[in-house]
């Protein structure tokens, strides 16, 4: 496609001489322009990607992918039966029989508002996140009136293992006197880090015999947790649930009780790729700052290349390749830069963290305690596409006004 004549000119026209280097100076402001858009483009796209795998598996480590929620005044009584039948539905994985509670937490330091899951011993260690996360409790105490907390919650209210914390509720018994607050100390053996911080700062896991008691549920449960083997059967085992449930329970999948927070970071990834394809854009207008005045620098020498035969075909080619090059070069670069920082990309915020004191990912605002990066490889490819087509179009201009050069008007001046 191009001739061995058109690629040792275009070669020679990049490595300017020293009275061109303001010239140099331009071209390596756009290389460098198109190399940093597409590497911040795949950082940036990578984070949020990663953002939203992460939160997912994390919610749906923690919970299934549908709850069957029983309503305020009523509670499953018979929920083994229950469990089993929704466990021989088709599709299903797992169904775990549970007790949810909103409270107040109380300590020596303070209190404060927490939920409360009751879950059997074999039914947490189901779940890996639940099993990694509880991987410093010893599970063999996990039973009777005991509790286990989210690191982030026992280091707000002060409290160490050993020590004990009252759980208040204020859906107590009803005596003659009114409704009484259920008030019980427990012992906690532990803490749990699921590395997530809504339920690390907000957690308390008990277990189930020992919330049935506390809740006065006797041998009920308030929740029954359906967990998926392929979230694409989501619709379907959803509505196959809804029609067995009474009419005391809710339905309730992830998608429904995530659905405003997902959505919006949906809305907020598509508007950083548009804002971010603004830098590559500018890029790209360098390259035609400085191939116009390539151009107009080298005018005599493409009057010259006119005069010896060469047709507008060549000239064309040669200023395009020039281009072609600083686009190519700059992405390829961008690329292997961007893939090299969303490979490290928690021991550079670590180090950045460091240098600067600041905490600069804050797991109180982003809800995990590390900064994930997936890599997806068809927005990489997208990003390159997108990144080499401005880059093209960008030398269409200046190669065509090469190709339009007057040899005699050209060499007149000279």
């Amino acid at each position: 496609m191009f001739s061995k004549f058109e690629r040792m000119t275009a070669w020679r026209y990049l490595r300017a001489k020293r009275k061109e280097g303001f010239i140099s100076v331009i071209t390596g402001f756009a290389f460098t322009g198109i190399a940093l858009g597409v590497a911040t483009l795949i950082i940036v796209m990578s984070v949020m990607n990663g953002f939203k795998a992460e939160l997912l598996n994390r919610i749906l480590g923690i919970n299934g992918h549908i709850s069957i929620v029983a309503s305020p005044d009523f509670s499953f009584n018979n929920y083994k039966k229950a469990v089993q039948e929704i466990q021989g539905i088709d599709g299903i994985k797992m169904a775990l029989p549970l007790i949810e509670k909103q409270l107040l937490v109380s300590a020596s330091r303070g209190a404060e508002g927490a939920m409360v899951r009751g879950i059997n011993t074999e039914d947490l260690l189901k779940k890996k996140v639940m099993r990694d996360g509880f991987s410093d409790v010893d599970m063999d105490e996990f039973n009777g009136d005991v509790v286990v907390l989210g690191d982030k919650l026992a280091h707000k209210l002060g409290v160490y293992v050993g020590d004990e914390i009252t759980l208040i509720s204020p859906n107590g018994k009803v005596t003659a006197f009114g409704s009484v607050p259920r008030i019980k100390s427990y012992p906690v053996i532990g803490t749990f880090h699921m590395g997530m911080f809504e339920y690390d700062a907000n957690y308390v896991f008990m277990p189930l015999e020992a919330a049935q008691k506390y809740f006065g549920l006797k041998d009920a449960v308030s929740v029954i947790d359906v967990s998926l083997k392929d979230d694409k059967s989501l619709e379907k085992t959803r509505a196959v649930l809804e029609k067995s449930v009474s009419l005391d329970a809710y339905v309730y999948d992830w998608k429904q009780t995530n659905s405003a927070f997902f959505n919006a970071i949906d809305v907020e990834r598509n508007v950083m790729f548009l804002i971010l394809t603004l830098i590559i854009l500018v890029a790209a207008f360098n390259i035609i700052t400085g191939l116009i005045m390539l151009v107009k620098d080298k005018g005599r020498d493409v009057a010259v290349l006119r005069t010896m035969g060469a047709t507008r075909g060549p000239i064309m080619r040669i200023f395009f390749m020039d281009g072609a090059f600083i686009g190519i070069v700059g992405t390829i670069i961008g690329v292997v830069l961007g893939l090299l920082f969303c490979h490290n990309i928690e021991s550079i915020r670590q180090f950045l963290q460091n240098i600067s004191g600041r905490d600069l990912f804050s797991p109180e605002i982003y809800f995990l305690s590390q900064l994930p990066a997936k890599v997806d490889n068809a927005e990489v490819l997208c990003v390159v596409i997108v990144t080499l087509v401005l880059c093209f179009l960008a030398t269409i201009y200046p190669a065509y006004r090469a190709s339009k050069f007057d040899p005699a008007e050209a060499l007149r001046y000279e």
